[in-house]
């Protein structure tokens, strides 16, 4: 009896069809034409002799037994991708392909400061970046899109290596005519939780600003709405509220051009971590350490 072997290219087909749930988006995200990505899926489901995808002119649904493949298919890649990795860690340390994850409230503020010193010193190693929110970025490297991930803790990650390369303490920013405005620090107490504006769901700086005030009524009373940084200190700015900032956002100039105060907040959890993670057991960690202090350098 004859066994028939997916491909890795099949299994990528596959995985980006049911991550995407469109076949020309898929085609996109695998770099070929949308009539190649369906071949490859009809060979697919002709050599095992199975159905994985109903197709509809409307809909894209995968049959139960198609959702046990993909995950299975996950795993077999991310397990190509490690023994790739693990050839390439033999040579010399960050030359080659490196894929990063970074979060929005991360990366325009901290990588303009980096990314000239890295390409400078390590001119070999070519550095992809993806910008998405933090539960994406982690599901981007469980799913082996993404070789290590930029973001802040405390986050769900799931099973991950960290390397924590500093806290970035969070302040208070105020309209400048703020009456409330008091000349050095502000307790959690003070914050009106009918003026706070905060990021929308998705973005873990908001779980940050809501911890680090300790007051549970502020979840159900601050107005989330803002989809970046930016937007939040342009309301601001306009008199519409206060809001919580890193003090990397700070530093990087986001207020530049405002009028608005920025105080510290007298908590103890008053900021977040930034780390860098990356699968555990990755045949690149001592890379990915080597990483981490390149850009806590920076």
């Amino acid at each position: 009896m004859a066994i028939y072997l997916p491909t890795l290219k099949q299994l990528q087909y596959l995985v980006a069809l049911h991550e995407h749930g469109h076949f020309g988006r898929a085609a996109e995200a695998c770099f070929v034409s949308q009539s190649t990505l369906s071949a490859g899926l009809r060979e697919l489901e002709s050599l095992l002799d199975v159905t994985l995808v109903e197709r509809t002119r409307r809909v894209v649904r995968f049959t139960p037994l198609g959702n046990q493949v993909v995950a299975k298919a996950h795993r077999l890649l991310r397990e190509a991708e490690e023994l790739s990795d693990l050839v390439q860690a033999q040579g010399r340390p960050l030359v080659g392909e490196l894929r990063m994850s970074v979060i929005p409230t991360i990366a325009p503020f901290l990588l303009p400061r980096i990314l000239p010193r890295l390409r400078s010193e390590r001119p070999q190693l070519r550095l992809f970046l993806r910008e998405e929110p933090s539960a994406a970025a982690i599901e981007s490297l469980h799913h082996g899109r993404a070789d290590c991930v930029l973001l802040a803790l405390p986050f769900a990650t799931g099973d991950v290596e960290v390397h924590q390369l500093f806290d970035d303490p969070l302040l208070v920013a105020f309209p400048h005519d703020d009456p409330r405005d008091p000349p050095a620090e502000i307790a959690p107490s003070a914050i009106d939780e009918n003026r706070l504006l905060l990021l929308e769901d998705g973005h873990c700086l908001k779980e940050h600003a809501l911890a680090a005030c300790n007051r549970p009524e502020l979840r159900a009373s601050a107005t989330m709405i803002g989809t970046s940084l930016h937007t939040l200190v342009q309301m601001v700015d306009n008199g519409l509220g206060l809001t919580m900032l890193p003090e990397m956002a700070i530093r990087a100039g986001i207020l530049n051009g405002t009028r608005i105060v920025a105080r510290p907040l007298t908590s103890d959890h008053a900021f977040r971590q930034i780390a860098l993670v990356w699968r555990r057991n990755s045949p690149r960690s001592e890379e990915f350490h080597l990483l981490a202090e390149e850009l806590r350098a920076g």
